[in-house]
């Protein structure tokens, strides 16, 4: 039953189907309480989520599972992910839970853990919580006069939103700059609009009225239109697009031109590198990133490392290599000198801070590199994953090799969620279109 519980991302489905029912939640408060308690001191556990309406029932679920082993209850309430991980290391807690499926419709919800240091758990964690979600949970137990106890933190938004002002350069201000922030209806529709405000920009903030059902619906990171067309309807000088936990960000700039994570790591390098403040003598990316970014980084005279697709593996590589810059194509940008996790609002304010040093329009400033010609495609399916067919891999083999010294391929299943999701890059546009669509009718056709 447990198998495969823990995704890239914590544990992520469907609400009330499994892993994401309340029941199997508070058997992994418990079991996660298991793992991670350690000596006699009083353990306690931030609880965040964002503003689906199955938060609602979870919160409690989890809170039930770790008062009865004995932890105290931090709840924090409608949160980003990258504030609880912030949270958990400031309230020197012993976990920190985010109720979150991140840019996933409100249909779906997860569970997302992050040790004390802030940083989400390691696979060998996350491996032991797994095989003791199934075992005899009851020996766990608290006695009664050592079960733990629940609180909310009135202020939890205002600590966020002063340690996200925080990073951005004290003399500086956002006067005179016009702002779009897509807020996803999700975790940050508060404090994004709140922290520009108060940096003195003019805000315009949309996806900002979540009611439990509308996040990241036509909005957030996943869904930029209305933010780019926004953009150029109002004038604006930035548009600002969340997910539904904001710990991912992508851009507009004054034309509307959609600016994805690459580009945003493109500008933020050569900010930091001129600002003598890069670490490790590079950067971290995944082998989702466009081969443009690798090339304009190693031109900048840094490295460029790639790993698996997700930001714990980015974290992973940087800390090994000593690296304070990384990220996703998708968004997800981690400046670990502030965070210990993606965090979309402090990566836009390190964009806002360098546009307004460079007194140029941000088209200028986030087209670093030309992006080589590169499609994504996602194919849902509903059986098993048809990757593990023989006959499949055969025909995809194919494909690689007529992509041989000119592109990429890269197809896998995702982390969160039943789709096989293709990457195909390449210089010539032609052969590129032929690949993708031959093997979208591949993959289409092993799926049923």
């Amino acid at each position: 039953m447990v198998a495969g519980l823990f995704g890239t991302d914590g544990v992520r489905g469907e609400v009330n189907k499994y892993p994401m029912t309340p029941a199997i939640a508070m058997r992994i408060a418990i079991a996660a309480g298991r793992v991670l308690m350690r000596g006699s001191h009083r353990h306690t556990v931030v609880i965040g989520k964002d503003t689906r309406i199955s938060g609602y029932m979870f919160e409690p679920a989890l809170t039930a599972g770790f008062i009865s082993i004995g932890m105290d209850v931090t709840l924090v309430g409608p949160m980003p992910s990258p504030a609880l991980a912030m949270l958990t290391s400031s309230l020197r807690a012993d976990l920190g839970v985010m109720i979150s499926a991140s840019h996933n419709p409100h249909e779906d919800n997860g569970i997302k853990l992050f040790g004390p240091d802030g940083y989400k758990l390691s696979d060998d964690n996350e491996q032991k919580i797994e095989s003791l979600v199934i075992s005899d949970l009851e020996n766990s137990l608290a006695e009664p006069k050592h079960i733990g106890r629940a609180r909310r933190l009135e202020d939890a938004s205002g600590r966020y939103i002063e340690f996200v002002k925080n990073t951005f350069p004290k003399e500086l201000r956002l006067d005179g700059l016009k702002v779009v922030i897509d807020c996803a209806n999700g975790a940050a529709y508060k404090a994004a609009p709140q922290v520009l405000w108060e940096l003195g920009a003019e805000i315009i903030p949309i996806g900002n009225l979540p009611d439990g059902f509308n996040i990241n619906l036509g909005c957030g990171s996943t869904n930029t239109s209305l933010m780019q067309k926004t953009v150029v309807e109002s004038g604006a000088d930035l548009g600002i697009s969340l997910d539904g936990d904001a710990d991912r960000v992508l851009l507009s700039d004054e034309k509307g031109n959609l600016v994805d994570g690459d580009q945003i790591i493109g500008v933020i390098a050569q900010s930091l590198l001129e600002d003598d403040q890069l670490r490790g003598g590079g950067v971290v990316a995944t082998l989702m990133s466009n081969f443009g970014l690798e090339s304009y980084i190693k031109g900048l005279g840094l490295k460029f490392i790639r790993t698996d697709i997700g930001d714990r593996y980015v974290i992973q590589a940087m800390l090994r290599d000593g690296m304070n810059l990384g990220g996703e194509q998708s968004g997800h940008i981690i400046l670990s000198d502030y965070n210990s996790t993606g965090d979309g609002l402090v990566a836009s304010l390190r964009v806002l801070s360098t546009l307004l040093k460079a007194k140029t329009p941000a088209s200028q400033l986030c087209s670093k590199f030309e992006a080589c010609p590169q499609k994504l495609e996602n194919i849902p399916f509903y059986g098993e994953n048809p990757l593990k067919d023989t006959a499949l891999q055969e025909k995809i083999l194919k494909q690689k090799e007529r992509l041989s010294g000119s592109g990429r391929l890269l197809i896998r299943e995702s982390g969160t969620e039943r789709i096989i999701r293709i990457m195909c890059e390449s210089d010539n546009p032609e052969l590129l279109d032929e690949v993708m669509d031959e093997l979208v009718d591949v993959i289409s056709g092993a799926t049923g």
